[in-house]
């Protein structure tokens, strides 16, 4: 069952992510066009053209991903720390393979937060969980994690890697197992600020007790600073609200995430 979820969220995002929507107007704009439908076809390819216009010069992906964002606060008070459970996401496996060493992406900061911490707390272990999230499988993120860690001067002793898991939900069940009983305090949760509201529903699920959220890598902010032409970075931004949303929805929908009242019985007491 795990199989067919994994599977079929690669396959469906595949098709309703915005770039392929987009693609989508531009193809009935043209087939209309071609069947004589040519009012028809032009309605469509404005749409298309000013659509995309507005993501180029628009920072759209913070209507998105600003809710998700500010679910948490940042660097909220702690007390006796466990553990730093630090989910994969921000290295990049290509990359790493073909220039043989570590290479992160958009979501580095989620080393560099976890790199300090493990200074800041210095008898926490650190967990990170995190394996190929390809389709057709790839390079375990936890042996780039373990490259990075290490070569930045990071004690073995204190690091545990779980390097199979292929999504949020499987990185909370198998990172849990790993998990010594006699550990007892509470697990700093590091992942990208618009993630921190599935990840944590999701280790709330898996039956993780005293996480502390410790969102990092925030992608909103500057909004009027920010307009101006850049379609990439923008499109991005937009695919990532749009994608956390709807992996939202799907975990809701097939009980991989807690309810209210269950995640705040797994948070740590702030006082």
């Amino acid at each position: 069952m795990d199989n067919l979820f994994f599977i079929a969220s690669k396959l469906i995002w595949a098709l309703v992510r915005p770039e392929s929507l987009l693609l989508l107007l531009f193809a009935l704009a043209w087939l209309l066009a071609h069947l004589g439908r040519v009012r028809r076809g032009q309605s469509f390819g404005l749409v298309a053209i000013l659509t995309t216009c507005v993501i180029a010069v628009v920072p759209v992906g913070d209507a998105v991903l600003g809710p998700l964002e500010t679910t948490y606060p940042t660097e909220p008070e702690v007390h006796k720390v466990a553990g730093i459970i630090v989910l994969g996401g921000g290295e990049i496996d290509i990359q790493s393979n073909v220039w043989s060493q570590p290479n992160t992406g958009d979501a580095g900061d989620r080393f560099i937060t976890a790199l300090s911490l493990a200074h800041k707390y210095p008898e926490a272990i650190v967990l990170f969980t995190g394996g190929s999230g390809r389709l057709m499988g790839g390079t375990s993120g936890a042996d780039i994690a373990r490259d990075i860690l290490l070569g930045a001067g990071f004690d073995k002793s204190r690091l545990i890697l779980e390097g199979a898991s292929r999504n949020t939900a499987e990185n909370a069940t198998m990172s849990l197992e790993l998990v010594p009983d006699s550990l007892d305090g509470e697990w700093l949760l590091v992942t990208s600020a618009f993630h921190m509201r599935r990840a944590v529903a999701s280790f709330c699920a898996a039956g993780w007790k005293n996480i502390v959220p410790w969102p990092t890598d925030y992608r909103t902010g500057g909004f009027a600073d920010r307009i101006g032409w850049d379609f990439a970075l923008n499109l991005d931004d937009l695919n990532t609200g749009v994608r956390e949303w709807i992996g939202l929805a799907a975990y809701s929908l097939t009980r991989r995430t807690s309810d209210a009242i269950e995640i705040s019985d797994c948070l740590a007491v702030q006082e």
